[in-house]
């Protein structure tokens, strides 16, 4: 389960409709195929009825960073759900999307929530519960390399997190996750690979994932044991925008941006939550919220000044992230 699409994209760019058919590439990353081969069929069953012209969707996933390098570079998107809104950003700056995407769509373009999760070895037996467990002498952390992964982006700002939203310092944040990346012993390139790490060559104490894909396989059976949702975590948030350049020159613009506002609908936020992701509806978390594990508090990439913020301080060329590795390795 943790591996499915964990390839690079799978390059299937369409063109505009020529007649009464009309394809879409919706670009996305790994972990979401579930929910969207659930989704997807849907969609195009509800446009077919609504407005007489076959849909297909065709997909592409992958690692967010990779998937959002490949549009850039060609990968013809009509819509892209992304891991992080930085990569969204990134789309923006190439010219590909429209500034103000944000507000072209409900609760600023977040179509998913999710948290970080920590995935331990069967029966805990180095008792991994809490953030500061993970400097636990002989602890080995498995996680993905920021510079390269958005997961793993979303890992380092929750263990920053852990210190700065509990009254603590930046100097003592820096210090704490100085400690917790001294106990990865590598860095793997992306979370799927981080993954594999520890489910399949069974190296390491403790895996920090997303919550979605431990719920998932916790179904599956993939995994066996439960695993610890921190009661202070960050709200890992998921975009989905309509690419702009393409989809006007492709003259997809219609149906691209129905499948973008369709995915906020209490509908489509229903299979999300049951593929383990907390949906954005109010409507649909008050039905679902007792199958998620209790986050006392919840904060955010906008409490470290968003995403342009973080990827000049966190994760630029000599920042925060170049100078912990230094002293790391």
């Amino acid at each position: 389960m943790f591996l499915a699409g964990c390839g690079g994209p799978s390059a299937t760019p369409q063109g505009g409709s020529s007649g009464e058919r009309q394809r879409l590439l919706l670009v996305s990353y790994a972990v979401t195929k579930g929910a969207y081969d659930r989704i997807l069929p849907t969609f195009e069953e509800q446009w077919k009825q609504k407005t007489g012209q076959e849909l297909e969707i065709k997909t592409s996933y992958g690692g967010s960073g990779t998937q959002t390098r490949a549009v850039i570079d060609g990968l013809d998107a009509d819509v892209v759900t992304l891991a992080l809104s930085a990569d969204v950003l990134k789309l923006e700056e190439s010219g590909s999307i429209q500034p103000g995407w944000e507000q072209e769509l409900p609760n600023n373009g977040i179509v998913t929530n999710s948290a970080v999760a920590f995935l331990t070895g069967a029966g805990n037996p180095k008792q991994i519960t809490t953030w500061k467990d993970l400097v636990k002498p002989g602890v080995t952390v498995v996680t993905a390399n920021p510079k390269t992964s958005g997961g793993a982006r979303w890992n380092f700002l929750g263990l920053w997190g852990s210190i700065t939203q509990a009254g603590g310092t930046p100097q003592q944040a820096e210090a704490f996750v100085t400690s917790v990346y001294k106990n990865v012993e590598n860095l793997p390139k992306d979370a799927c690979e981080a993954s594999d790490v520890f489910l399949k060559r069974d190296q390491g104490d403790v895996l920090l994932n997303y919550e979605n894909e431990a719920i998932l396989a916790t179904k599956t059976g993939d995994l066996k044991d439960p695993f610890v949702v921190p009661e202070l975590n960050i709200r890992i948030e998921g975009p989905v925008a309509v690419v702009d350049k393409n989809v006007d020159r492709k003259g997809t613009r219609k149906a691209a941006e129905a499948l973008a506002a369709y995915l906020f609908t209490d509908e489509a936020q229903q299979v999300f939550a049951e593929e383990g992701f907390r949906p954005t509806s109010p409507t649909v978390w008050a039905r679902v919220k007792d199958r998620f594990a209790p986050v006392k508090t919840f904060f955010s990439v906008k409490d470290f000044g968003g995403w342009s913020q973080v990827n000049k301080e966190f994760f630029g060329n000599g920042g925060i992230w170049d100078r912990l590795f230094a002293n790391t390795r």
